[in-house]
């Protein structure tokens, strides 16, 4: 099972509104996206405040979340399924006649059916394949790509996306491994190669998170959706995404203030600051009640973030 985080928030934040009501619905009209469809608990509930006109396309890498959108999408003629990278957003949306959206919402990071069946290779408390793919019908597994990396580009990535401080010594014991067939045993290994445990936190932990961020291009990918967003959104749109660590949250951060403020580096050349477009009004960021941490431990380091689309044009004099 998956409990959606911080799920009435985020459609809230998508539709709009400060709040979703108690004992009526919102039968809001427009096209929305969930680009991270999952176990589709953000859409079931965004639906259900959706008028029967409105739209909702689904994304997901994975097959299995893309079985369960079907099953959805055979029973409610709103949703359209895209077996994909929200990377794809645009092309994907405008080859279905979508130019623009009202609304758009992301969960980012890995669920936890990924996390829990063994045999995906995402855990390492777990023993299965040494895969990690969010998308398992294309690309290269983690182990293969450890086949054949060297142990500097292995450091550089476990340090990169796992801000893992003894990459270098953990990348030399993982390269010195016979094979790469156990989640288990590249998981002792890593153990046994760290030298600083934090307590209450597996040893194995960031370098795990280091390769399947790294495998499945997840900050490529979501510099990409938000870079997107932008031109998907209509004017008064809601943009809303959740994310679980720091690289994540740092990205969407620096991206709605960026465009929020209308402020981008200055060309030394230019003789008068051009005017500049203000995309999105003020971001909120929103945390998981003490109440939903206590029910569901996997919320405690989720943040949404959220802002509207707007189209403010700013002067830098």
């Amino acid at each position: 099972m998956h409990d959606a985080v911080l799920l009435n928030e985020t459609v809230a934040a998508v539709l709009g509104v400060k709040s979703l009501p108690k004992a009526a619905r919102l039968q809001a009209g427009g096209i929305y996206v969930d680009a991270t469809f999952g176990r589709g608990g953000h859409s079931r509930l965004l639906l259900s405040h959706l008028a029967d006109d409105a739209k909702l396309t689904v994304f997901d890498k994975d097959p299995t979340a893309i079985a369960v959108a079907h099953e959805l999408a055979a029973t409610d003629s709103r949703v359209q399924v895209i077996h994909d990278s929200f990377a794809t957003l645009t092309g994907s949306l405008n080859a279905l006649g979508i130019a623009k959206v009202d609304g758009l919402m992301a969960d980012l990071g890995i669920s936890s059916p990924q996390i829990d069946d063994g045999t995906r290779g995402f855990s390492f408390m777990r023993d299965g394949v040494v895969d990690m793919r969010m998308d398992t019908t294309r690309g290269q597994s983690v182990g293969q790509w450890l086949e054949q990396v060297d142990d500097e580009t292995l450091a550089n990535v476990l340090y990169e996306f796992g801000e893992e401080r003894h990459s270098r010594r953990i990348a030399r014991a993982i390269k010195q491994m016979d094979s790469y067939e156990s989640t288990l045993e590249l998981a002792e290994v890593i153990k046994v190669a760290h030298p600083n445990w934090q307590r209450g936190k597996h040893p194995a932990t960031q370098s795990f998170q280091a390769m399947r961020i790294f495998i499945n291009n997840e900050l490529g990918d979501v510099d990409s959706f938000l870079a997107q967003s932008i031109e998907m959104l209509k004017t008064g749109g809601q943009l809303a995404v959740i994310s679980f660590h720091s690289l994540e949250d740092r990205r969407i951060k620096q991206f709605l203030q960026r465009h929020s403020k209308g402020q981008y580096p200055e060309d030394e050349n230019l003789p008068m600051p051009p005017k500049r477009p203000r995309y999105f009004s003020k971001p909120r960021r929103i945390g998981p009640s003490k109440t939903e941490i206590a029910d569901n431990p996997r919320a405690r380091s989720a943040w949404l973030r959220a802002a509207t689309r707007s189209d403010v044009i700013v002067s830098t004099n």
